[in-house]
């Protein structure tokens, strides 16, 4: 029963209980961290159930039939209950609480029969750490916050009068708190407490509800803005800007404002448009100059989409190819001398702006290379003989009268002597041809000469006629 002693000897410890709550507030306020209110304070009542567990003495299984059996708690009407708490990491915090109870409700399923006809009721203290882990932010929920923890601890029990007994404990928790604001709340949770000694009492439930405050908020950067709600806590700013500067007072803050030192207009994202032509200045390259959009605030005098100043000719439209300036035609053929392969001499369009040229007829072309065969050379070699000077001033004159024709030079031997010795000896005979050619006033450029040896003979080697025919040069028209 619970008689005047009992009642004085509980009130002793819990006027301990209270003392050591409101120092340990005091403590951790005066410690509290910089971050957004990271203590946590819980005090209230605790219920102790030593039957709903429904463990036999040999440790049976435990059966949660009786859980919520209010009326087989042991429940203290007082302030018994007190816990602190910090917050870790990741939805993770560490709480240490201590309790108070007087335990009234117990039998066989509690403690050892022997026992139960002697002892009436127990003094309960209980001291325990707690990992617990919140799902608040995985619900995104401010106002209900479902928890549970895992830890530790150590329950002693004493008849008033008798020495301490004490059993170590592993406790697992499920809870919930109710916030009404940021920092104040009620948290509601019930927890199982395992024990591994059979001589006392051995597993059972602990309930508790109590009134949480949360604390050790700051205001770093002193802008009367909590840092909880801080967008820029290490930055003094404005509340209406969730404690972020608005350097250029212009409505726009700092982390908004594309530029944060110079007053603009929301239209420009706190950018100025000096010259008010649509383009705010940060954007505009000609900034005090009115322009346009396209041209990155810049004007363009002729409208030809060349800024004027990247525009050569900046009061004359003309292409971009021609960094703004109109396109001219030199020889005024009607090519524009960008297409003009003669820019210096008329010639027509259909030749890309050269003049036409004239090329020898095919029947000229048969008489040119019919008449160069009567070149011929001593054998072996690549000298022209005196007889054939006056078909090369004839030819000198076919090739002058196509000047913009050009021509080629073959040179042919018989087959004496070997292919090698035969090859050379055809090229330095083409070779001359064209010397004497270029002597006479036909440009080099117009000539090319080509050796094939006794490959292309025009007679038979096996006569003194047909070998002299074979040591020849023609020529012919390039294609």
């Amino acid at each position: 029963m619970y008689n005047k002693q009992n009642k004085m000897y509980f009130m002793k410890n819990l006027n301990i209980s209270v003392l050591a709550t409101f120092l340990v507030f005091a403590v951790v306020n005066v410690n509290a961290q910089d971050k957004n209110n990271p203590w946590q304070i819980t005090i209230g009542v605790n219920a102790v159930d030593a039957l709903g567990t429904g463990n036999q003495v040999g440790n049976e299984d435990i059966s949660f039939s009786k859980l919520y059996s209010v009326n087989e708690w042991s429940l203290t009407p007082y302030v018994s209950m007190i816990s602190v708490g910090k917050y870790l990491d990741n939805n993770f915090s560490f709480s240490i609480s201590g309790t108070l109870n007087k335990i009234d409700k117990w039998n066989t399923y509690g403690r050892p029969s022997e026992a139960a006809t002697s002892v009436e009721e127990l003094i309960y203290y209980g001291l325990d750490g707690m990992v617990k882990y919140s799902f608040s932010e995985l619900l995104n929920s401010k106002k209900i916050e479902p928890f549970v923890g895992f830890g530790g601890g150590y329950t002693w029990m004493e008849q008033p009068g008798t020495d301490l007994d004490g059993l170590a404990t592993v406790n697992g928790t499920i809870g919930v708190s109710y916030w009404f604001n940021d920092f104040f709340g009620i948290t509601a949770q019930s927890g199982l407490k395992n024990s591994f000694d059979e001589e006392i009492l051995v597993d059972h439930f602990q309930h508790s509800v109590g009134l949480t405050i949360k604390f050790g908020g700051s205001d770093s950067d002193a802008d009367g803005v909590n840092d909880k709600y801080d967008v820029c806590p290490e930055v003094s700013g404005l509340a209406e800007f969730n404690g972020c500067p608005d350097t250029d007072s212009d409505g726009i803050q700092d982390s908004e404002d594309t530029c944060p030192n110079e007053s603009g207009s929301a239209e420009y994202n706190g950018c100025p448009d000096t010259d008010g032509d649509g383009v705010s200045d940060n954007n505009d390259t000609c900034p005090n100059e009115s322009g346009l959009k396209a041209l990155s605030g810049c004007p363009d005098a002729d409208a030809d989409g060349i800024a004027n100043a990247q525009d050569t000719c900046p009061n004359k439209a003309g292409p971009v190819a021609n960094n703004g300036c109109p396109w001219k035609d030199g020889d005024s053929d009607g090519v524009l001398d960008k297409d003009d392969n003669c820019p210096t001499e008329a010639g027509t369009v259909a030749n890309n702006g050269c003049p036409e040229v004239v090329f020898p007829t095919e029947v000229e072309q048969a008489e040119l290379i019919s008449y160069s065969r009567t070149i011929n050379f001593a054998p072996g070699k690549s000298i022209l003989n005196k007889d054939a000077i006056s078909t090369l001033k004839a030819i000198t004159a076919i090739l002058t009268a196509y000047p913009k024709a050009n021509f080629i030079v073959e040179g042919h031997t018989d087959s004496v002597s070997s292919k090698g010795f035969n090859q050379k000896l055809s090229e330095d005979r083409a070779a001359q041809v064209v010397v004497f050619f270029t002597n006479n006033g036909i440009a080099n450029e117009r000539l090319q000469s080509i050796g094939f040896g006794e490959t292309t003979p025009i007679n038979s080697n096996m006569t003194a006629a047909g070998r002299a025919a074979n040591r020849r040069v023609e020529v012919k028209l390039a294609k």
